[in-house]
This record gives structure tokens, sequence and C-alpha cells, in this order.
């Protein structure tokens, strides 16, 4: 268990669990293909991501530097910051909500104390010594695994419904195919990716990039397993997720999910009076363990374009602007919260907008890793290659037919 797990186990964020819940109640099983064809293609970028940070010691941002113009960079960045941003507003919104829900105070208190909270460990904790408690709050989203089987769905239906696809008729597909594919495939999923490998190896003592160029094929092999077990896990709940929705919601004519509550309910024919008590742990286990990873992977992004210190390893005082960035985002997502937003609609809507910023990161990821010289002989196999050009295809397509349809 590494940072492919930690970082599947992120992608379930309130976002991720908004959208697949939205795509249920509306469009019932009809898109549980998705979970399927998804997973390589998220499992496929995830490691060529992670190979980029351990083959060349240094983060995503510091490797597209050296692919493209200064300006591109800070463009990716700054748009990177701002889509981060609102992903952690519209989670905390989501928490606070479900939180509540749960107690029937006031939402905006808990996004301040879920705000502060989060922002307090990030400075003052090591990641990993918070990240592996938080995960095990990600197992309470197995209770839609067993909701689903206790709803008894029609398993024939089902099962063509994740190995046939559907060509989508209208434009409200297309937006949550490309809010599947955005929440599935995030931009802030490949900074953390890599960032966390140059952590592994600066915890090994390698303080220093020449200490930390190449990797051998042992410590690839690892990689592959730890990322092709994160992502299944986060493919496995999205397809949970979208059947019980499908077979609670969408079955007894809820369509419309708007509220927390609404998307709780589909946990009632397991948990009865506890389908709130479920969904509000799974909501803030996953808001956890996903801020920091939104409001660090930003500000990773902005220390290796800029050369600022950088790391969770690090004091404070000795990498000031790395945590200055981390806190804004997070003080900016509390204050969007007083906006009086919809957390449901900004958690979908921020998908949209990973969806739509993805695949022009991507291609960038992809000149980087298929480098010989700068991936030090070590550059991303040719099924890796095919697999993250059909991603970008595929993204590309998706946010086209979103406007043309």
């Amino acid at each position: 268990m590494g940072p492919g797990v930690i970082t599947g186990a992120a992608d379930d964020d309130p976002s991720g669990i908004a959208t697949y819940s939205i795509a249920g109640a509306q469009l019932g099983t009809s898109l549980l293909w998705t979970s399927v064809v998804t997973w390589p293609l998220m499992g496929a970028v995830q490691m060529m991501c992670a190979r980029i940070g351990m083959v060349t010691g240094e983060g995503l941002a510091s490797g597209l530097r050296r692919k493209m113009p200064r300006w591109i960079c800070v463009v990716f960045v700054f748009a990177l910051l701002i889509a981060n941003t609102i992903n952690v507003g519209a989670d905390l919104s989501g928490m606070a909500d479900a939180a509540g829900l749960l107690t029937g105070w006031n939402s905006h208190l808990f996004v301040v104390l879920f705000g502060a909270a989060i922002a307090i460990a990030s400075v003052r904790f090591r990641y990993h010594q918070i990240a592996r408690v938080l995960m095990w709050l990600v197992i309470s989203l197995g209770a839609y695994v067993v909701t689903a089987f206790l709803t008894r769905p029609d398993w024939g239906g089902v099962l063509h419904d994740t190995l046939v696809p559907r060509w989508p008729a209208d434009r409200a597909t297309w937006a949550m195919i490309v809010a599947i594919l955005g929440t599935t495939i995030s931009p802030y999923l490949f900074f953390w990716q890599a960032a966390q490998e140059v952590e592994e190896e600066k915890a090994k003592g390698r303080r220093m990039v020449v200490k930390r160029l190449g990797a051998t094929r042992s410590e690839l092999l690892d990689r592959k397993i730890d990322v092709g077990l994160g992502t299944f896990f986060s493919n496995v709940v999205m397809f949970f997720v979208i059947l019980c929705c499908a077979t609670t919601l969408h079955r007894h004519g809820i369509t419309e999910i708007t509220t927390t509550k609404e998307a709780a309910e589909a946990l009632r024919p397991l948990a009865g009076p506890f389908a709130t008590l479920l969904y509000t742990l799974g909501l803030i286990g996953v808001g956890c363990l996903a801020i920091p990873t939104l409001a660090g992977s930003a500000a990773y992004a902005f220390a290796e374009t800029f050369d600022w210190p950088q790391g969770l390893d690090e004091p404070y005082d000795g990498a000031r602007a790395f945590y200055l960035i981390l806190v804004a985002s997070i003080a900016c997502g509390i204050v969007m919260d007083f906006l009086r937003l919809s957390p449901i609609k900004m958690l979908y809507w921020t998908a949209i907008i990973n969806g739509l910023l993805a695949p022009f990161l991507l291609i960038g990821i992809y000149l980087v890793a298929t480098d010989s010289k700068l991936m030090k002989r070590q550059a991303s196999s040719g099924l890796n290659r095919v697999v993250v050009l059909l991603t970008i295809i595929a993204m590309l397509g998706a946010g086209v037919a979103l406007f043309v349809v």
C-alpha cells in the first residue's frame, strides 16, 4: 500500500461520490460501463505520472517545464489552482452539508471547522500520518456494495449495461460522461502521484535529486501493482455507487439529486435510519483524504514551477511559500461556501471542469514520459503510451461532443 492506493482512495472524493450518485439517479444503470472503461485509462495515466516522479526524482511540473515554454506551465498551474480550489470548496460544502444533516447544526460552522482542521493538520503533521487513519473511513463506502446486493437488481440488465456501452444520445448524457471522466481522471491526481513518489524517495534518505534518478525494475513493478490496486478499488466504489443509486433512487422516480440527504437515501435499504450516518462518515472520510491532496497538488505544482522549497515533510519555515499556497486554497474554499451555492451542483460541475482541463495536461505529461533523455532511458512502455493516447482522444472527444451535440 503506497502512493497508488492512497491516490486511488482520494479519487473517490465527495465530488466523485456526488457525480456517481447523480449518474445512477438520472440515468439508471446505463453508464455502468464507464467504471470498466475508465479503470485501464486511469491506471495507465497514474502509472505514467508515477514513473516520471520515480525516474526523474522530481515532480510533474518540473518535467513539464523542461518540455514546454514557461508561460504555458504557469497557465497550467494557475488553471490547476483555480480548479482545485473550486473542488476544495465543493468538497468542504458537501462534507458540511452531510454533517449538518446529521446533527442539525448550521453547515457553515462545519465548513470552517473542517477547513481549519485540515489546514492545520496539513501544516503541523506529515500527510502519511493522517492518510493511513483516514483511509479506514473510506471502508464506510462499502455500504454501497452491500446495499446494491440487498436491492436485488436485475443482474442480467446490470451485466449488459456493464459490458455493452450505449452511445450517448443527448447533451445531458455527454455532460455526465465528461463529469465521470473528470472526476475519475483528475488533474490534481497527476501532480499528487508524481509528488508522492518524490516524497517516498526522500523518506528513504535520498534528499538530493541526483540520488533519486532512475528506478529499478523491482520498484517499477511494485508501483504498477500499487497503482493497479488503487485504481481498481476506486472504480469498484464508482460501479456500486452508480448501481446503488440506480436501484434505489432511479427505480422510484427520484432522478434529480439536489441535497446530500437525497444521496444518503440510497443507503436506506441497508442502513435504515443509519443511512445518513454511514453516508456522512464516508463523505467526511474521503473529503478529509481528498482536500489535502487537492490543495497539496496545487502547492507542489507552484513550487516546482517557481523553484520554491517544497514538501509535506518539510517544516513550515523551510517551505513557507509552498504551505501558503496550500492554506490559501483551503481558505478560499471556505469562503466559497458562504456564496450559498448548492453543494451537489458544485461537486458535479467541478468534475466537468476537470474533465475539460485534463486532456490538455495529459498531452504535456505524454511528451515528458516519452522523452528518453529526460526519462534517463526509462521512458514509458509502448502499451502505456497507447492507452494514455486513447485516454487523451476519449476525453477530448467527450468534451467536443458536450458542446456540439
